[in-house]
């Protein structure tokens, strides 16, 4: 068991969180006061990203804002897993990309046939695709990763299921390239040694493991033509165009053409609704706090969340921002006689 921050966060194993999820299933129990308490087990991310201290500021801001509530944040392979694992109902909040959310709520990809029961909570802020090599790779264009070793992201990852998705609207096949499938810290650690000629990354930058990377060697970030931006954006909706800023990393010295996909912070469908409206309403109110974890956070707003979520939200949600007077599109009220847990 590894602890991170002081208090009540820690970072659990697969083990610890399942337990965890038993004891929400089976009800809260009693404190030595008597007050009901709700063990929240948090799906993150690998260590190397941002999702792993977001996860654990949650945790932390949600354990001391929201009465009743202890929350964990679990060390996981990142968003296809954060899904099925909040699906199974073995964690409660997971932290996943927008792509990854669409597709798992209406059954689609690798979830093909098997909507996931989950809803909305929150956007999070914008995840970049960022394609690291070293600069004397020779590597300055996509299409050269044909022939080389380039690590997609772990398996479960946010990382792999968007680099599939983009390599796939480029008519880039996996079998053109060697493929290995590596977490943000192997990435890392293997273009240090020149085991693979590139690593890709999706996340918010500016992130460590990169940034440690550029501290002892010159790296380069492959950047996107316009006309390939549009092709992938006209085929994944989801997908936008970012310019990567200049300086952001050690030898990034120009802007980079890249994109970006919107994070989101997801539930268990049938989680109570006044538990979700108190654990949106103490995200959305201390922002500072978040903005302190990661400069990122000022985009989890719940302006950015109505103009961004990828899929309907949980009726706890759509409470508050009533009460913040905004208006809700239609394709973000939830359906109505899907499959909950246990269904």
């Amino acid at each position: 068991m590894k602890r991170i921050f002081t208090g009540q966060l820690l970072i659990l194993g697969r083990r610890a969180a399942i337990l965890l999820a038993l004891v929400v299933i089976a009800g809260p129990p009693l404190s030595c006061s008597d007050e009901p308490r709700r063990d929240i087990s948090i799906g993150t991310g690998g260590t190397g990203g941002v999702y792993y201290p977001y996860g654990g500021g949650l945790a932390e801001l949600w354990s001391k804002h929201v009465p009743g509530v202890r929350a964990v944040a679990e060390v996981t392979g990142g968003s296809v897993e954060n899904v099925r694992l909040a699906h199974k109902g073995e964690t409660v909040i997971g932290q996943i990309m927008g792509d990854v959310a669409f597709q798992a709520y209406h059954g689609e990809s690798k979830f093909e046939g098997t909507p996931q029961r989950i809803l909305g909570l929150a956007a999070m802020y914008p995840n970049i695709l960022q394609i690291v090599a070293h600069r004397r790779s020779g590597m300055d264009h996509i299409s050269q990763i044909k022939g080389r070793t380039v690590s997609i992201g772990a398996p479960g990852s946010g990382t792999a299921f968007m680099s599939e998705l983009v390599l796939e609207a480029l008519d880039i096949p996996e079998d053109s390239f060697k493929i290995r499938r590596l977490s943000f810290v192997e990435n890392a650690n293997a273009l240090r040694d020149h085991s693979i000629d590139a690593g890709i990354w999706c996340v918010a930058p500016p992130t460590s493991s990169i940034m440690d990377l550029a501290t002892t060697h010159n790296i380069r970030i492959i950047p996107f033509g316009p006309d390939e931006v549009t092709k992938i954006t006209q085929r994944h909706t989801f997908y936008s165009g970012y310019e990567l800023p200049a300086g952001v990393y050690r030898g990034v010295d120009e802007p980079v053409k890249t994109l970006g996909v919107w994070n989101m912070i997801i539930c268990r469908a049938d989680l109570p609704e006044d538990l979700v409206y108190q654990l949106v309403k103490a995200l959305f109110e201390n922002n500072e706090y978040m903005r302190r974890i990661h400069p990122f956070a000022q985009h989890t707003t719940a302006e950015n969340t109505v103009e961004h979520s990828p899929i309907p939200l949980h009726p706890g949600v759509l409470k508050y921002l009533k009460e913040k007077g905004l208006d809700i599109p239609d394709k973000l009220l939830p359906e109505r006689n899907r499959p909950t847990i246990g269904d």
